[in-house]
């Protein structure tokens, strides 16, 4: 079935682009169209930063999961989820750039089959890659400057939060994905709130998982970091069951530093989960934590 619908994309492939332009990606440099029309969407962190820039496009894997993307999303046409692309939709609309990444990152071989795809994957350097990623979309819509103001404007924000939680102490960042609990370290998804704050690690060897590595309510108590970061994974992909703040409402938590100072940090879930990279997410995580440490 998605041999003969690739078959059929190229019947009805979009005319060569008279401009091209090279970018970056998650691989290699890539030769894609600039200013494209048409524009496909698999990846919600480059969703974020393309919807900022004021670019709308054509095509969206849905659900999406982050609200705050809704006025800009929501009427978007489906092709097919993260894990699951629509082939026939996405050929149907005749996309002049297909960007995936992440979680669909393994399919970017067959978009290419339907036209120019891009893996723009966000992962062992979030701030890193998100800043690269911004700056790829402003070259390929035409919107530098702007890309460059986000960018800027971001930076000095970071430079603030990173001021402001200079003396508190270590961190600790937590999972809660109904009664499991699991902690990360540097590595992965959220290690950029360490190393991008300058905070220290309350463990140093958590190993670098995706989902992270299991813990106790035992072993948070042990540890006994001045600052949680937490986030709620069942939050994050809209699923029913306990909250983050009820499972971690208990004695062992009440017993660390950052229970007695008020400094268990409760992140917006979707942003920091589904879209992080994208430069609307991280904003909204420093506004956050800058909230919490502001008080």
């Amino acid at each position: 079935m998605l041999r003969s619908i690739l078959a059929a994309a190229t019947l009805f492939a979009a005319p060569a682009f008279a401009e091209t332009i090279t970018v970056e990606t998650y691989g290699d440099a890539a030769e894609v169209p600039k200013n494209p029309e048409v524009v496909a969407v698999y990846d919600i962190g480059a969703l974020d930063s393309i919807s900022a820039l004021g670019v709308k496009v054509q095509g969206v894997a849905k659900p999406y999961f982050v609200s705050y993307l809704d006025p800009f999303a929501a009427d978007v046409p489906s092709v097919g989820s993260l894990f699951e692309p629509d082939f026939e939709a996405l050929a149907a609309l005749q996309p002049d750039l297909i960007v995936g990444g992440g979680r669909a990152s393994k399919h970017t071989e067959a978009f290419s089959k339907i036209a120019p795809a891009i893996d723009m994957t966000i992962w062992e350097d979030v701030v890193g890659q998100g800043l690269a990623r911004l700056d790829a979309y402003g070259k390929i819509f035409g919107k530098e400057a702007e890309a460059k103001q986000l960018a800027d404007d971001f930076n000095a924000k970071l430079a603030e939060v990173k001021d402001l939680v200079s003396d508190e102490g270590n961190a600790l960042i937590v999972l809660t994905n109904g009664p499991k609990v699991t902690t990360y370290g540097t590595d992965g998804r959220f290690g950029w709130l360490h190393t991008a704050l300058d905070l220290a690690p309350a463990v140093e060897d958590v190993k670098s998982t995706t989902h992270g590595e299991a813990t106790s309510f035992e072993f948070i108590r042990d540890t006994n970091p001045d600052v949680m970061f937490v986030i709620d994974r069942l939050a994050a992909t809209g699923q029913d069951g306990e909250s983050a703040q009820q499972i971690l409402d208990n004695a062992l938590i009440k017993e660390t530093n950052a229970f007695k100072n008020g400094k268990i940090i409760y992140i917006s879930a979707a942003p920091v989960y589904i879209s992080f990279g994208g430069i609307q997410s991280m904003n909204i995580t420093l506004d956050e934590i800058k909230a919490a440490f502001s008080k």
